[in-house]
């Protein structure tokens, strides 16, 4: 397999970029890639029916990965280095239709494994994946950035993304960059948050050459007026896309996704959102009708729980509690 951006996706950014885009082309993808942050315990446990958590294997997290890719719903398929070759070698992206990527760069403010304690300090650079075995398995990756508004901590930044974006582009591989909000409080001034996010993306892309640009943003949603301000700067050099972050109640899964797509953004990238699911194929089902307007955030709910109970599924909250948007940001656009 020569390892290529795939027609599905590529027709898609095209439309995205000219201006033809119909809610059909909005892009997901499903982010397996949660051992690169958090290693076992990234991937989440299983209660037993004596009350004890084991936890999921490798195996488990990637035979999800190919229910996902086989059900047709997903645009990308976000890995690590290693799923990437244990899939490839099932041959799971013969189809040529999910592109695969894998994530380049795992800075310290992602590692999130049991005991540690990285997450309180600003992040440092830092990359495990080798560009060269990665451009094996795929043509594209993820790249991630987080802005403290401090200026030696964020040169260091800039200049390991500018060493990354002259290595990738030297051996063709394309990229999208995560953009974190901080994960504890910075002083902005009298800007907030999102704002000043905004700023940082457009100023940390502005001189950088097509060539070496990222395909898409994938970054936290700071809100309606945050999205469309940064999704309507430029929409033919740069495609907004939003991260998924916590699971959430269902409601707040659809509401995300809903508000993203109608506020400019064209891109879900979800992680724990989808595999936390009882049934995540119904889920990205369902996410897919409420992006192009067949179903409300609220019936989108209700549809789910109905199918989880014909399906045999145990729901993790009742109806009732999946039906409440819980996430702040999201409550004043909610339906």
């Amino acid at each position: 397999m020569t390892a290529k951006i795939y027609d599905r996706l590529s027709g898609k950014l095209e439309r995205i970029q000219d201006g033809s885009y119909r809610p059909q082309d909005f892009i997901i993808a499903d982010a397996k890639d949660a051992e690169m942050g958090g290693g076992i315990n990234g991937l989440g446990f299983t209660p037993q029916d004596d009350g004890t958590l084991v936890a999921r294997t490798a195996a488990d997290y990637r035979a999800a990965m190919v229910e996902m890719m086989n059900s047709g719903l997903v645009d990308i398929m976000l890995t690590s280095v290693s799923s990437a070759e244990a899939l490839q070698a099932q041959d799971a992206y013969d189809d040529g239709d999910v592109t695969p990527a894998v994530r380049l760069n795992d800075s310290t403010d992602i590692w999130g494994f049991r005991g540690a304690s990285y997450r309180e300090h600003p992040a440092t650079p830092f990359r495990t994946a080798s560009l060269d075995h990665a451009r094996r398995l795929s043509a594209l990756g993820l790249y991630a950035v987080t802005f403290y508004n401090d200026r030696d901590q964020d040169v260091e930044t800039l200049n390991a993304y500018r060493e990354f974006r002259q290595q990738a582009h030297y051996i063709g591989m394309n990229h999208f960059l995560e953009v974190f909000n901080p994960a504890f409080d910075i002083d902005t001034g009298d800007a907030d948050l999102g704002a000043f996010v905004n700023d940082a993306i457009v100023r940390c892309l502005a001189g950088v050459a097509r060539a070496e640009r990222p395909l898409f943003l994938k970054m936290q949603y700071n809100g309606a007026r945050a999205m469309a301000e940064l999704a309507a700067h430029d929409p033919g050099n740069l495609i907004v896309g939003v991260l998924g972050g916590a699971a959430g109640t269902t409601r707040d899964t659809f509401e995300l996704v809903a508000q993203t797509e109608r506020f400019g953004g064209r891109v879900a990238l979800f992680g724990r959102k989808i595999y936390l699911a009882e049934d995540s194929v119904e889920l990205v089902r369902l996410m897919r009708a409420v992006v192009e307007r067949q179903i409300g955030t609220k019936e989108a709910v209700k549809a789910y729980h109905d199918s989880l109970s014909k399906s045999g599924f145990q729901p993790t909250r009742s109806q009732e509690e999946d039906l409440q948007v819980t996430d702040p940001v999201l409550q004043p656009e909610a339906e």
